[in-house]
């Protein structure tokens, strides 16, 4: 059952030293900045994240990077042009790094909340990153195989909840915290507003209530 929230802390409260956090945008782009800062402030340590990027500037995942409060970063996008908090951690040797392509990053998700075992990806053949694993060649082509990833905890950010915890998400912003939504033990979604239940389009509601354990929208 899903429980509302008006605090960011109170949301975050038990998430535990050495989590695996699934924290959802594209650049900033969706991120749930404010539970974030809220992780910061409850003192949760030597976590795991899994998110698109390794953080924008000095704000949301990027403040909880130079807490150092992560042991290991699973990205797809590690470098750019604002993310020198993640560069300095990593080239001083306090962060440990794996690089998922983007479509494998979401379909490893997406299979975790599908309950798949794992599956074969062309993607990443004959690279780095495919060493080490299993590969298989199919109807002749090559595969390597990929297991799910899954979360201890979701942080993700939605546009609208009804009282259930159906999410609406807005635009772009959308981008991975549906599958993530699936993939986490617990997922705390951030909304700018909460409505009442028939309120939502059920056409429109993207993350059904069943994948929300809490909503947080501020009073």
């Amino acid at each position: 059952m899903t429980t509302l929230h008006t605090s960011y802390d109170e949301a975050v409260a038990d998430v535990a030293d050495g989590s695996t956090v699934l924290v959802g945008g594209f650049g900033m782009a969706g991120m749930p900045v404010e539970l974030i800062d809220a992780l910061i402030r409850q003192g949760a340590t030597d976590l795991t994240v899994v998110s698109n990027n390794a953080g924008n500037g000095d704000t949301g995942l990027a403040a909880l990077l130079a807490a150092k409060r992560v042991r290991k970063m699973v990205c797809s996008f590690p470098r750019q042009s604002d993310s020198w908090v993640f560069d300095g951690l990593y080239r001083a040797g306090d962060i440990e790094l794996e690089v998922v392509p983007q479509g494998n990053l979401a379909e490893r998700m997406r299979a975790a909340g599908a309950g798949i075992g794992a599956f074969f990806c062309p993607t990443g053949v004959g690279t780095p990153l495919a060493e080490g694993k299993e590969v298989r060649e199919i109807d002749g082509r090559t595969y390597v195989l990929e297991y799910p990833i899954r979360g201890d905890v979701a942080l993700i950010g939605a546009h609208v909840a009804d009282r259930m915890g159906n999410l609406v998400y807005r635009k772009t912003a959308r981008n991975f915290g549906p599958v993530m939504a699936t993939a986490a033990t617990t997922t705390i979604a951030q909304v700018a507003r909460v409505v009442d239940v028939g309120d939502l389009d059920p056409e429109v509601i993207v993350t059904p209530s069943i994948y929300v354990d809490r909503v947080v929208c501020p009073a």
